[in-house]
C-alpha cells in the first residue's frame, strides 16, 4: 500500500478583508519530493506557506499530515511535524557565530540551565558534515557570503529535525556556482529523506530542480504536474495567463559623433576598483556582469555619490563631473536604483506619492511648503507611465507587490529628469510578469528620451535580452566585453565561469 502525501490541503481557501488569497486551493506534498511552487507576487504563494506553517489558520478546507487530519496548525506544531520554513531574509542573527545560530533553537527547545557548547559544536560540525559543506563554526553570520548565510538557514532547519524544508526565493542574492550547489544540497536533502517546496520566480531553475511544479494565478491554482509536462513558455502562461514577449530588444540607431551620456576614463575607487573607461551612449543600455564582490556595487554608489573619493574623470553629456554627494549626482542627471528596495530605496510606511517627490524634494517645495497639486499632477503621470497597480498614489509603499514597488523606485527617479540611470539587481524577486513589464518601460524610456542606462544583474538572461553590450568585471577591473551576436546566454556563462575558475566551492 501507498504511503500517504506527507502534507494534503484539500480545498483550502483564505480571506483578508473582502480579498480572496486563497480560492479552494488543493495540492499534495510527497515524503521526500522537490516540488516547485510558481506564479507571480500576489498570486497566494506566501499565503499557502503561512498555512502550512501554521502562521494563518484557514477559513474553510482541510489540512491533513502523514495522512491524518489536524484540526488546527499553529507554528509550534508545524515545526513539531517536521515543517521548517526559510523566509527570504532567512531569520539568523547576524552578530551571532554560525555555532550559536546552529545550536540556539536546541538549547531553546529543550530549556536547559547551561549551554553546552562542546555538545553544540559537535552537533553543527556534524549538520554541516551532513550537507558536505565546510564553513568557519566561529565566523559571524554577518560575515559571511549570501551562499554561507543559506547554508547555514538551512543546516539549522535539518538540525530540527525538518521533514519539510520550505525555501523562498532562495537562490535570489546567489551566484551561478552558489547556485549549483545549493541544488546539491537539496539533492543530498532528498536523498536523506526530506522534502523540498521551492519557491522560485525563476523559471530555469524550477525546470531543473523540480519533480512536480504547481502554478498559481489569483489565488487559485491553475496548473500542475510532472516538471517534464512543463516548458519556460507554458510556466510563463500558466502565471500570467498569456504568452510575454521574450525577444531581444533592438539596439538603438546612434548617429556618427554623438557625445556619451557617460564616460568614465581611468576611474579607480579606493581598492575596490582601478582604471576603469566606458562610454555609455543616449539611448543605450550597457550591462555589468561578474560575481559578487567583482566592484560592480562599488563603481555604481561611487559613480552616484556613494562610495569613497573617486580618482580618473567622469563626464556626463560631455560636462566634468565630480560625484562628492547624493544631490551633486541628482543634479548631473545621475540616478541610482539600489540592490536591496526595502532597506535602501524606499520609504515603505510612506504614500507612493511621497516617496515619488523624495528624490527631488526640493523642486517641489520651493518656499518651504509643498507644492501639492503639482506633486499630485507629477507622480499621477509617473504612475500612469510606470503602470504601477494600486487604487492611487495614496497608498503605502508596502502594500504593494515587489514588481510595483520596483516600479515606484525607478519611477521615482525619472521624476527628476535623469539622463543615466543605474539600474542594480533591477528585477531581484519580481515575478515574470512584471518583470517584463518593467524592462519595456526601461526600453520605451531609453528609445523616447535618450536616457542611457547601466544594468547590474546576476540574470544572465536579463542581460542577454535587454543589454545592448555587456562588460565582464573581476576584482575591480573590466575584463572583457560581449555585444551583437556575441552576446549570448552561453557566452556570458562561459565569461563568468572563466572569472570564478578555481574559487573554493
Amino acid at each position: 500500500m501507498a504511503s500517504p502525501p506527507l502534507i494534503e490541503l484539500r480545498g483550502i481557501s483564505k480571506r483578508f478583508g473582502g480579498v480572496r488569497a486563497l480560492d479552494d486551493v488543493s495540492m499534495s506534498l510527497a515524503p521526500a519530493e522537490i516540488h516547485c511552487l510558481a506564479g507571480e507576487n500576489g498570486s497566494g504563494k506566501s499565503t499557502l506557506i503561512k498555512v502550512i506553517s501554521g502562521v494563518y489558520q484557514p477559513d474553510g478546507g482541510e489540512i491533513l499530515i502523514d495522512g491524518e487530519v489536524v484540526d488546527k496548525l499553529d507554528p509550534a506544531a508545524s515545526i513539531a511535524r517536521g515543517v521548517q520554513v526559510i523566509y527570504q531574509d532567512l531569520s539568523l542573527f547576524p552578530t551571532l557565530t554560525v555555532v550559536e545560530n546552529l545550536f540556539l533553537n536546541t538549547y531553546l527547545r529543550e530549556r536547559r540551565r547551561g549551554v553546552d557548547w562542546g555538545r553544540g559544536r559537535k552537533m553543527a560540525k556534524e549538520v554541516l558534515e551532513r550537507l558536505d559543506v565546510s564553513l568557519d563554526l566561529d565566523a559571524s553570520v554577518e560575515t559571511l557570503s549570501a551562499a554561507g548565510r543559506q547554508i547555514v538557514a538551512i543546516a539549522r532547519a535539518v538540525l530540527a529535525d525538518a521533514r519539510l524544508i520550505i525555501m523562498d526565493e532562495p537562490t535570489t542574492a546567489l551566484t551561478g556556482r552558489e547556485v549549483a550547489r545549493m541544488f546539491r544540497i537539496v539533492r543530498d536533502l532528498q536523498a536523506q529523506g526530506i522534502a523540498i517546496l521551492f519557491v522560485s520566480h525563476k523559471m530555469r531553475e524550477m525546470l531543473e530542480i523540480s519533480e512536480r511544479l504547481t502554478v498559481f494565478r489569483n489565488g487559485s491554482k491553475v496548473a500542475e504536474g510532472p516538471i517534464a509536462e512543463f516548458d519556460e513558455r507554458k510556466i510563463t502562461r500558466a502565471m500570467t495567463g498569456r504568452d510575454l514577449n521574450t525577444g531581444r530588444f533592438a539596439a538603438p540607431e546612434v548617429s556618427p559623433g554623438t557625445t556619451p551620456r557617460l564616460e568614465l576614463r581611468g576611474v579607480g575607487i579606493g581598492k575596490d576598483v582601478r582604471d576603469i573607461s566606458l562610454q555609455i551612449l543616449p539611448g543605450e543600455v550597457v550591462g555589468l556582469s561578474g560575481r559578487i564582490g567583482a566592484g560592480r556595487t562599488a563603481l555604481a554608489k561611487a559613480i552616484f555619490g556613494l562610495g569613497q573619493e573617486v580618482t580618473g574623470d567622469i563626464l556626463v553629456d560631455g560636462k566634468p563631473y565630480r560625484p562628492a554627494s547624493v544631490t551633486e549626482a541628482i543634479d548631473a542627471g545621475i540616478a541610482y536604483v539600489p540592490e536591496d528596495r526595502l532597506s535602501e530605496g524606499l520609504f515603505l510606511s510612506r504614500s507612493i506619492q511621497d516617496n515619488a517627490i523624495s528624490a527631488a524634494l526640493d523642486g517641489y517645495a520651493p518656499r518651504l511648503w509643498i507644492d501639492r497639486k503639482r506633486a499630485r499632477d507629477e507622480t499621477r503621470a509617473m504612475f500612469d507611465d510606470m503602470q504601477i497597480s494600486a487604487p492611487g498614489p495614496e497608498v503605502p509603499v508596502s502594500t504593494l507587490s515587489g514588481g510595483n514597488q520596483q516600479r515606484v523606485v525607478i519611477g521615482r527617479w525619472l521624476m527628476t529628469d535623469a539622463r543615466v540611470l543605474i539600474l542594480n539587481g533591477p528585477t531581484v524577486g519580481v515575478d515574470v510578469g512584471s518583470k517584463e513589464q518593467i524592462h519595456s518601460i526601461i526600453h520605451g524610456l531609453t528609445r523616447d528620451k535618450g536616457l542611457a542606462v547601466i544594468m547590474i544583474s546576476d540574470d544572465l538572461p536579463e542581460l542577454a535580452a535587454n543589454c545592448n553590450r555587456v562588460l565582464a568585471m573581476a576584482d575591480g577591473r573590466l575584463t572583457g566585453e560581449l555585444t551583437g551576436d556575441a552576446l549570448t546566454e552561453d557566452a556570458l556563462e562561459t565569461a563568468l565561469s572563466a572569472e570564478t575558475e578555481g574559487e573554493p566551492a
